[in-house]
């Protein structure tokens, strides 16, 4: 049993090690099962090196949304060709935390409907 658990560790250590934190946090979905992360490269792995640590599926819709971005200009990108495809990815990932964020606010504000609604009747 001790190298079972010991075999379960390793690999957990060396997955948080690849992804570059203990803690790891998907910043889109906030999910933290460290079994389920993945390095996504923010401008597309043709055009920079910066990686960041986002869950599989949110891995999956960022590499999908790159797929709508403007077609590789040359052989090698510029620098220019280079940080707007890093600025679109970022646009991708706040659109996927904005739409987040306002899902999040709605459902507050239907709760606080239905706490003012059940305050109405109690006092009825």
């Amino acid at each position: 049993m001790s190298d079972i658990s010991d075999r379960a560790e390793m690999r957990k250590q060396n997955r948080l090690e690849k992804l570059g934190t203990n803690d790891p946090v998907c910043p889109l979905c906030g999910i933290s099962d460290w079994r389920c992360f993945e390095l996504h490269h923010v401008a597309g792995r043709k055009f920079d090196d910066q990686e960041i640590a986002i869950c599989l599926n949110c891995h999956a819709v960022c590499s999908d949304l790159q797929k709508n971005h403007p077609a590789r200009l040359g052989r090698s990108p510029t620098m220019l060709e280079a940080i707007g495809r890093y600025l679109l990815g970022l646009a991708d990932m706040l659109g996927a935390v904005a739409a987040k964020l306002k899902e999040f606010g709605l459902f507050l504000i239907a709760e606080a409907q239905r706490a003012l609604a059940a305050s109405r009747e109690a006092v009825i």
